[in-house]
């Protein structure tokens, strides 16, 4: 029986966690305005289980992925354990959940895609909402550096106003994480005249608060971090996702 069913569906002399497999990796990617190496494993045994749509595991692994906004990630990887699906929802390409799941999941950044970030319209807009001192800010070359001893500096060229001058700015920090649900710059120190400490200071709280992790969620899914690493130029994101149903990709 389940030889006739897999047999009817587009993906001729494949088995069924394969069928699967491929239909979750088509639907990752759609998420994504660009990727690199994709892979998605499906676990079950016996296979005719999926025809119930219960699957024992599912595992996924991206590099070189390109959100939309034009954020980039290194590395993603999530794993998730005994999840239930709608297993007719793949005749038409589509992965549904049948009930709320959770994936562990590592993710990794480098330090080119961290100044790349901070460099997109998607970024600048939001840290252009600050006001300071009751004027607009206008942000350029902004560049992350990981240092030997894992501190973090961040420097950028600020013009406050309708000023023609770029006021520079550099600091030395530290990455945390709060609550699961923050990313965090703590124990900064500044360096600069005190016009530009000060400055520094306003743009790091306005950073602390633009990185809650629900801002950034996909569709139907919520991104809880345990703890962060920062290693060989590199940071690296443990947590889980909470998903309660699979976010469809960009139209």
């Amino acid at each position: 029986m389940s030889a006739i069913v897999f047999g009817s569906l587009p993906f001729p002399g494949q088995s069924g966690d394969q069928i699967v497999s491929k239909v979750v990796t088509t639907a990752i990617a759609a998420l994504f305005k660009k990727t690199g190496k994709l892979e998605a494993n499906v676990r079950a045994e016996p296979i005719a289980k999926i025809l119930q749509g219960s699957i024992d595991g599912f595992d996924f692994v991206g590099k070189g992925m390109v959100m939309y906004n034009g954020l980039r990630l290194e590395a993603m990887e999530l794993y998730l354990q005994a999840i239930s699906i709608d297993f007719s929802a793949i005749f038409s390409g589509k992965v549904k959940l049948r009930q709320p799941t959770q994936a562990t999941m590592r993710i990794v950044l480098t330090e080119e895609d961290l100044t790349r970030s901070f460099n997109t319209p998607f970024i600048i807009e939001k840290l252009q909402r600050l006001q300071y001192q009751g004027q607009s800010l206008h942000f350029q070359n902004t560049q992350i550096t990981v240092n030997p001893d894992k501190s973090i500096n961040i420097q950028s060229e600020i013009k406050v106003g309708d000023n023609t001058e770029y006021i520079p700015i550099n600091m030395q920090t530290e990455l945390h994480t709060e609550s699961r649900t923050k990313i965090q710059f703590i124990n900064p120190k500044f360096e600069g005249e005190e016009s530009s400490i000060q400055l520094s200071q306003a743009i790091l709280d306005h950073v602390n608060n633009l990185l809650d992790l629900d801002k950034f969620k996909l569709d139907g899914s919520r991104l809880r971090v345990d703890r962060a690493r920062v290693k060989d130029k590199e940071f690296v994101f443990y947590g889980t996702v909470e998903i309660d149903r699979f976010p469809e990709g960009k139209k």
